[in-house]
């Protein structure tokens, strides 16, 4: 799979792109990268790639010319480009596994107060926002989403990995623990210990559950919605919700 980012600062995603796990499966060649420094297709020489929004207002927008041959110098419009903006629609684990089966795609990061809607309308398929928040950096967010999806693609980590982490099969992760058995006091739950893979199993899709109903409650309805959840997870719902409420009563009988 390919990455292509254009940007006014290459010097950002190449630094991720040359570490870690990313760089052991672009040594692979798994993962391959090209990063397209904008201003080099400025038409001035002053690499110019702002200008003022018709119609006044505050900030500069990204001038289409200097992006758009960007873009056509990686013929983009054969290519899925997905423009990274506070406007465009919620990025999902749904959506990074869905990217992840192309062959390509193209980021564009943009700056300032974004790029021009005709662009937009010529060449991007996808308007993708990280999160409900506005952030200076483009390159970011691109690298947020690339994380997200390059570790979906086979031989990148085991798929033993991905089976039971957050998200997958609509639950959150249960918690993790290592040595030592003992931290601060806190000892590590002892069916953990036991060796009983069944109950272990049990455990953790119960702890699962838990931390979903706590942290994101509208997962498990999205989750029912889709036919995620099974028998056995209906009932240690039934289980943790009932006992939730007795120990709600419980603290409202102190004096």
């Amino acid at each position: 799979m390919k990455f292509t980012v254009l940007t006014l600062f290459p010097e950002i995603p190449r630094a991720y792109f040359e570490n870690s796990i990313m760089a052991k499966a672009v040594e692979k060649g798994i993962i391959a990268y090209d990063l397209v420094n904008i201003r080099d297709f400025a038409l001035d020489k002053h690499h110019k790639c702002d200008d003022a929004p018709y119609g006044g207002g505050a900030g500069q927008l990204m001038m289409t010319e200097p992006l758009s041959l960007a873009l056509d110098s990686v013929k983009a419009r054969r290519k899925r480009v997905i423009y990274l903006t506070p406007g465009g629609v919620p990025f999902t684990q749904k959506k990074a596994k869905e990217l992840s089966c192309e062959d390509e795609l193209v980021f564009i990061c943009g700056r300032y107060e974004g790029i021009d809607q005709r662009v937009i309308d010529y060449y991007v398929d996808d308007e993708i926002s990280i999160g409900d928040y506005v952030m200076s950096s483009g390159e970011v967010a691109a690298e947020v989403m690339i994380d997200t999806i390059y570790r979906l693609v086979d031989g990148v980590i085991s798929s033993e990995s991905l089976v039971e982490e957050s998200y997958s099969g609509g639950l959150l992760e249960y918690p993790q623990y290592t040595r030592p058995n003992v931290y601060k006091g806190m000892e590590v739950p002892e069916v953990l210990l036991s060796g009983n893979h069944e109950l272990i199993r049990k455990w953790r899709l119960k702890k699962r559950l838990e931390k979903t109903l706590r942290n994101r409650p509208d997962m498990i309805w999205n989750a029912r919605q889709s036919g995620l959840l099974s028998l056995e997870a209906e009932k240690l719902i039934e289980e943790i919700t009932e006992s939730t409420r007795l120990k709600g009563v419980k603290k409202k009988k102190r004096p």
